[in-house]
C-alpha cells in the first residue's frame, strides 16, 4: 500500500491533512517559519515533529519542506531525508528503525536489504547516466552524476542536490558516481570528406576518461563495486545504452528499404533501347538529371533539384499519366548495382535488389556503366552544407559570442534545430520564464522526472535562463578557433514531445510552426495546469471574429473562434531584372501590413443565403476581437513549382519599433445591421461515423450498422481498426443490434457505457470513469492519464449533473480589446531550404546585453549563441515571428 502523504504546521497548531503532489504520494512535513530559519531552527521544529515522523514507519521517504514567509515572497528550502536521520542519529535504535551507518555497513558486507533487491538494468529500461533527469547537470560536471542502483535515476551532485533529493522521496541511498573529464581536441586537419549521408560517431574513449564510484548517499560511505552482488548492477549499468543512445540513434544513416511496387512490378515485353535514345529526355531536350521508367523504359527529366540541377518533371509526368511506378536516375548508376531508385507510388527513395536484371531487360549492362551525376543523398549533403546562416560580418570578421543568463545554446541532435529555435523563443517570453523558471516554483515529485512533461520544462527553463551553463567551451585545442558554447543536449524533452507522434519522434527535419502548435497542445493538456499553476500559452490567446454578408439581402452572421496564431499568405511577385543578373531569382519585398490587410481583407465565397435564397455569394473576413499578449504569427512563402511546393525567401519588412493594429479591431454588429436567422439546431446523433472508413468497412462485406458500431467503439479512428474490434466481437450477441447514439448531446460520449466499462477494466470506478472522459472530452486515453494524475478524485455521482444542465461559470474570453493594440517584434524564427521539412532553422531573439543601452538581435544557431547584425537576412528568411504587446 502507498504511504499517504502527510502535510504539519509547526506546533502548537499541529494539524495532519492529505494531500497528492504530482503522480505520487510522499510522506513529507511543512514547517513555516515567518522568518529564514536557523539549523537550529530548524532541528527545534524536527524534534516538535519527531512524534509524527516516526508513524510514518518509512523514515528515507521523508520530504521534508521549511516554507519561510514574509511579506515580500515565500521561498522554499528542501532539508534532505539524510538531515533528519542525522537529527534521529543519537536516538535509541529500536525508535530510529534502521541507522544509515549499519545500512551502509551492512551494503559493504552484501546482505542490506536494499542490496538484495538490486538488478541489472533490461534492455528495455532507460538508464539515465549522461545527465541529471532534473537539471543538465551531468557526469561532465566536477562532482560527476549519480545513477541510482535501484531505478538508474540520473541525479546531480552539485549545488541543486538532485541526487540528494531522489534519494530523501524514494528511499534509494545507493548510487553509480560516474564522472568524465573531456580530452584535449585539435582540430587542424579539415575534416573528411563525406559521402554518405551518416553522421559517424566517435567512441568515449577517443574523446574522454571516465572515473568511477559506488557510494551510499545517506552516509557517505564509497562502496566496493568489485562486491559479488554489486558488480552485476555496475556491470549492467556500463554496459547499457545512455538514453539519447537508446531513444535517438546518435550515428544514424539514412534506410532505404523495397516496396511492393517494385517487388511485384511487371516490365514490358524486352527490347534493347540504343545509345541514342538514352542521351535526352523524351520530352525536351535535358541531358542530365534523366530518369528511366524500369516498367517500360521511357526517358524523362525529373524535377528541379536543389542546388541549380534542371528538371522538368515529365519522368514524374508520365509515371502519373501511365501509372508507372518506378524509375532509375541514369546517371547514378554504378558498376557495383547501385543506383538512385525512385518509386513514385510511394513517392519516396527505394532499393532495387535486383536492378542488374531489370536494366539488363531494356540492354543496359551494369558493368559498363559509369555513375556521371551526384546521386540524390549526395546533393542532400551538399545542400544541407550550404543552408547555414552567416556566422561572420560583412569585413569577414567573426560575430561575437554571447554569454550569460538567457544566452545558452542548444546541441543539435541531428536534424532537431527546428526544435531548438522554437524553444529559444518560447522562453524568451515572460509567461514561459514564470511558469517554469519561478523561485517558488517546487518541482514536481514525480519516480520518473524524465517522463514528466512539467519537470522537463523546467529543467529546460533553468538550463536556458539561469546562465548556469552558458560559458565558452574551453576544450577546443586551436587557440585561433572562437570557443562557443558546449550547448545543452535537450534529449530527454525531444523525446517526450515526440512520444508516439508519426513525425516529431523521426530524426527526420520537422516544420518549426507545425512543433509549436503540437507542443502548446501538450503544455495546455498538462494535469498541473490543474494545481493553480497558469497555463504559460494564455498569453498566445486571442478571439478571431468572421463576419459573414448576403450579397443578396445584406444580413450579417458573426461567429467567434478562439486560436493561438495567425497563418499570414506571403504575395510572391518576381522582381523584374536583366537574364544573368545575380538577383535573377529574387522576389520584391513586401510589408507586414500588406500580409495584414490581406489576411482581414474581405474574400467572396460560394454560399446559398437560408434567408433569401440567393446564390450570389457571401463576403467572409475575419477580425481580431481580441488581441494577445504574445501574436504568433506563420509567414506563409509558398508555389508549386512543376507540381512541387517550394519555399520562397521573400523579404517581408516588419517594423523595429512598435506598431498599432487597431485597425484590425471587430467593431462587432453595428445598429444598421440584421442578423441572419439562427440555423435550426442540427437533431442528429452526437457521433457521425467517417464515411470513408464505413466505405471500406462495407466493402470488405461488413453491414452498415456493424461498420457504424465498430467505429464508435475505437473512437471513429479508421477502418483498420474497427475490423479489429469486429473480429473480436462477432460473437457478441448484440452485434446487430442498433447503436443507441441518443441526441446531439455533448455527453454522448462521456458516458458511453463501453468507455466505462473499459476504465472499469483497469480498476477505475464508474464515478472516476464518468468523470475523467468529461474532463477529456470522451478521449479514453487522455482519460487513463486524468486519472493517474487526480487520484483523490471521487467523480460524478449519478444526482450530479454532467452535461450542459451542470452550472458553470461563463468561460472570460481569451485575450484584451482594450486599444491602443501596439506590438513589438521579439523573435523570428527564421529557416533556410527549398522545403519547411529540410534545410536549416536558426532564432533570432531580442536581447537587453550587458553594455548596450537598447536591446539588440541575438542569433540562436544550435549551440553557437551571438550577437546579429544582418537584419536583411533576418527579413528574408524568417518563417515564424512572435510579437509581444507593448
Amino acid at each position: 500500500m502507498r504511504p499517504k502523504i502527510f502535510n504539519f504546521a509547526p506546533p502548537p497548531s499541529v494539524q495532519p491533512r492529505y494531500r497528492h503532489r504530482g503522480a505520487a504520494w510522499i510522506p513529507s512535513i511543512s514547517l513555516s517559519f515567518t522568518a529564514a530559519p536557523t539549523n537550529l531552527a530548524i532541528d527545534s521544529a524536527l524534534g516538535l515533529c519527531y512524534s509524527y515522523y516516526l508513524s510514518l514507519r518509512h523514515p528515507a521517504n521523508l520530504f521534508v519542506t521549511i516554507l519561510q514567509r514574509s511579506l515580500s515572497a515565500t521561498q522554499r528550502h528542501v532539508v534532505p531525508a539524510s538531515r533528519v536521520h542525522r537529527y534521529v542519529k543519537s536516538l535509541p535504535r529500536q525508535l530510529a528503525l534502521r541507522s544509515p551507518s549499519s545500512s551502509c555497513l551492512e551494503a559493504q558486507e552484501s546482505s542490506c536489504f536494499v542490496l538484495v533487491e538490486l538488478k541489472p538494468p533490461t534492455p528495455v529500461q532507460s538508464v539515465y547516466k549522461e545527465d541529471c533527469t532534473q537539471c543538465f547537470d551531468s557526469i561532465d560536471n566536477a562532482g560527476g552524476l549519480d545513477v541510482c542502483l535501484q531505478c538508474f535515476n540520473g541525479g546531480c551532485t552539485g549545488d541543486r542536490e538532485h541526487s540528494l533529493l531522489h534519494n530523501a522521496v524514494w528511499g534509494h541511498p545507493l548510487a553509480l558516481n560516474i564522472r568524465r573529464t573531456r580530452k584535449a581536441i585539435h582540430r587542424d586537419e579539415p575534416p573528411a570528406k563525406m559521402t554518405k549521408l551518416a553522421i559517424a560517431a566517435e567512441t568515449e574513449e577517443d574523446r574522454y576518461d571516465t572515473a568511477l564510484a559506488a557510494k551510499c548517499i545517506e552516509c557517505q560511505v564509497e562502496l566496493d563495486t568489485a562486491n559479488a552482488k554489486l558488480a552485476p548492477i555496475v556491470d549492467g549499468i556500463l554496459k547499457a545504452h545512455t538514453f539519447s543512445r537508446k531513444e535517438e540513434v546518435k550515428a544514424w544513416e539514412q534506410e532505404l528499404t523495397t516496396c511492393e511496387h517494385i517487388l511485384t512490378m511487371q516490365q514490358h515485353p524486352s527490347r534493347k533501347i540504343e545509345q541514342g535514345e538514352l542521351g535526352h529526355c523524351s520530352g525536351c531536350d535535358l541531358r542530365e538529371n534523366l530518369w528511366l521508367c524500369l516498367e517500360c523504359g521511357n526517358l524523362g527529366c525529373g524535377r528541379k533539384q536543389m542546388g541549380g540541377v534542371d528538371g522538368n518533371s515529365h519522368a514524374l509526368g508520365h509515371a502519373t499519366e501511365s501509372g508507372h511506378g518506378v524509375a532509375v536516375k541514369l546517371g547514378s548508376i554504378t558498376p557495383e548495382g547501385t543506383a538512385d531508385i525512385y518509386c513514385y507510388r510511394c513517392d519516396d527513395e527505394r532499393i532495387d535488389e535486383l536492378l542488374g536484371e531489370h536494366l539488363a531487360h531494356w540492354g543496359i549492362i551494369l558493368a559498363e556503366r559509369q555513375k556521371t551525376e551526384k546521386s540524390l543523398t549526395e546533393m542532400q549533403i551538399e545542400q544541407n552544407l550550404k543552408w547555414d546562416f552567416s556566422m561572420t560580418t560583412e569585413d569577414g570578421q567573426e560575430l561575437k559570442p554571447v554569454f550569460g543568463p538567457g544566452l545558452t545554446g542548444l546541441k543539435n541532435l541531428g536534424n532537431s534545430c527546428y526544435l531548438a529555435s522554437i524553444i529559444q523563443c518560447l522562453f524568451d517570453m515572460p509567461s514561459f520564464q514564470q511558469r517554469y523558471y519561478g523561485a517558488d516554483n517546487d518541482l514536481p515529485i514525480i519516480q520518473e522526472p524524465a517522463a514528466d512533461l512539467e519537470t522537463q520544462l523546467r529543467k529546460i527553463a533553468h538550463g536556458l535562463l539561469s546562465g548556469r551553463y552558458s560559458e565558452p567551451d574551453t576544450s577546443v585545442g586551436s587557440g585561433s578557433e572562437i570557443a562557443y558554447q558546449r550547448g545543452l543536449a535537450p534529449a530527454m524533452f525531444k523525446h517526450l514531445i515526440g512520444r508516439g507522434h508519426e513525425e516529431f519522434s523521426t530524426m527526420r527535419q520537422q516544420d518549426a510552426f507545425e512543433l509549436f502548435q503540437h507542443l502548446f497542445k501538450l503544455i495546455s493538456r498538462s494535469p498541473h495546469n490543474d494545481d493553480g499553476q497558469k497555463d504559460p500559452t494564455a498569453e498566445f490567446r486571442f478571439v478571431l471574429e468572421q463576419r459573414l454578408q448576403c450579397l443578396g439581402c445584406h444580413k450579417v452572421r458573426y461567429s467567434s473562434n478562439e486560436q493561438d496564431n495567425i497563418f499570414i499568405d506571403v504575395p510572391l511577385e518576381k522582381l523584374e531584372t536583366s537574364e544573368g543578373s545575380e538577383t535573377a531569382n529574387a522576389y520584391k519585398p513586401v510589408t507586414l501590413k500588406e500580409c495584414l490587410d490581406n489576411f482581414t481583407g474581405a474574400e467572396k465565397v460560394e454560399l446559398t443565403c437560408s434567408s433569401c435564397g440567393s446564390k450570389a455569394g457571401f463576403t467572409k473576413q475575419s477580425l481580431f476581437k481580441t488581441f494577445p499578449s504574445v501574436l504568433a504569427v506563420n509567414a506563409r512563402k509558398m508555389a508549386v513549382v512543376n507540381w512541387v511546393p517550394i519555399k520562397i525567401d521573400v523579404p517581408v519588412i516588419v517594423p523595429d519599433e512598435p506598431f498599432l493594429l487597431d485597425d484590425y479591431l471587430s467593431k462587432g454588429l453595428q445598429p444598421s445591421e440584421e442578423l441572419l436567422p439562427e440555423e435550426p439546431e442540427n437533431k442528429a446523433p452526437a457521433f457521425v461515423a467517417d464515411a470513408t472508413a464505413v466505405a471500406q468497412l462495407e466493402a470488405m462485406g461488413f453491414p452498415l450498422n456493424r461498420a457504424e458500431k465498430a467505429l464508435h467503439a475505437t473512437g471513429n479512428s479508421d477502418a483498420n481498426a474497427a475490423m479489429e474490434w469486429l473480429f473480436a466481437h462477432l460473437d457478441d450477441a448484440d452485434i446487430d443490434a442498433p447503436l443507441d447514439l441518443g441526441s446531439g448531446s455533448g455527453d454522448a460520449g462521456i458516458a458511453d457505457p463501453e468507455k466505462i466499462e473499459t476504465l472499469g477494466a483497469m480498476g477505475f470506478g464508474a464515478p472516476q470513469a464518468k468523470k475523467a472522459l468529461k474532463e477529456t472530452g470522451g478521449d479514453v486515453e487522455r482519460a487513463v492519464e486524468w486519472l493517474f494524475n487526480h487520484p483523490d478524485d471521487q467523480g460524478i455521482t449519478e444526482d450530479e449533473p454532467s452535461g450542459a444542465a451542470a452550472e458553470t461559470s461563463p468561460k472570460e474570453p481569451a485575450g484584451s480589446a482594450t486599444l491602443p493594440a501596439r506590438f513589438q517584434l521579439q523573435s523570428i524564427v527564421c529557416h533556410k531550404g527549398t522545403s519547411i521539412h529540410a534545410g536549416h532553422y536558426v532564432a533570432f531573439v531580442r536581447k537587453s546585453l550587458e553594455g548596450r543601452e537598447a536591446p539588440t538581435w541575438v542569433l540562436f544557431n544550435d549551440e553557437k549563441v551571438v550577437e546579429a547584425h544582418d537584419v536583411e537576412e533576418m527579413r528574408k528568411f524568417a518563417y515564424v515571428y512572435f510579437f509581444k504587446r507593448t
